[in-house]
């Protein structure tokens, strides 16, 4: 199998400006198995949140931005530690009538890749160094596990980490009740969600809950707090980058 080299980072809105340390250990991980990682800084959204609630016009606006953006980037693969974010490459080409620019669109989403999918699939690692004293319980976020049809990445990525403890949490594949938008329009149903990941975190007795997704994240990290947890909130990149 041959290794691409050269990485564009996608690094995401949420990533970028609330959870900065996801993106930094994304490129350590990155690196760290041999690739070269480049950040183009013009990036912005994808046009996700516009997609979602059905602003398509806005959401198409933003992807031919961004389109433009990746394909001046001579990269082999364009990155990212979302797998909602990289979904919603997946789906460029559907916002697309006119046919060059639906081409475009394909060929950009061809070569857009979620971190684990990127790591197991296409680059065929699964031990990245890493170590991590703890039980940790994975969270199946949905755009990676009913989107990208990613399941297995992550856990055979997470079970080669020295001395992490990998728990299989009960309705593991269960939202979380953040759903962008549907978080703000529907709180109380968004955290009744949350109380029931919750309620099998806690049942866990784990020390993390891990997911490939910062929305998914903030909010079971946000309901934890609240609740007065210790169990923390931690992406995969960033147990991947652990060196305990």
């Amino acid at each position: 199998m041959s290794r691409p080299t050269r990485v564009s980072l996608f690094v995401t809105c949420i990533v970028d400006q609330l959870w900065p340390s996801i993106g930094v250990s994304t490129v350590a991980v990155l690196r760290g198995v041999g690739c070269e990682v480049r950040f183009d800084p013009r990036q912005t959204c994808c046009g996700q949140p516009a997609f979602n609630t059905g602003y398509r016009d806005d959401a198409r606006a933003l992807a031919r931005r961004f389109i433009t953006i990746l394909e001046e980037s001579d990269a082999d693969a364009i990155v990212s530690p979302s797998g909602s974010c990289s979904a919603m490459l997946k789906h460029y080409p559907e916002l697309f009538d006119d046919a060059e620019w639906r081409d475009r669109a394909a060929a950009v989403a061809a070569r857009t890749h979620e971190l684990s999918d990127f790591l197991v699939n296409r680059l065929g690692v699964e031990d990245v160094g890493a170590s991590f004293a703890g039980r940790v319980g994975w969270h199946d976020a949905c755009h990676a596990l009913r989107d990208l049809r990613l399941r297995a990445e992550p856990r055979r990525l997470l079970a080669r980490v020295r001395g992490l403890e990998l728990v299989e949490l009960a309705n593991a594949d269960g939202c979380c009740g953040f759903g962008g938008t549907f978080a703000v329009k529907q709180p109380h149903i968004s955290v009744a969600i949350a109380d029931d990941k919750i309620d099998a975190i806690e049942r866990a007795a784990v020390d993390v809950v891990a997911s490939a997704d910062a929305s998914c994240l903030m909010q079971l990290g946000g309901r934890l707090s609240r609740r007065g947890s210790p169990v923390r909130a931690l992406h995969l990149a960033e147990l991947l980058a652990a060196r305990a």
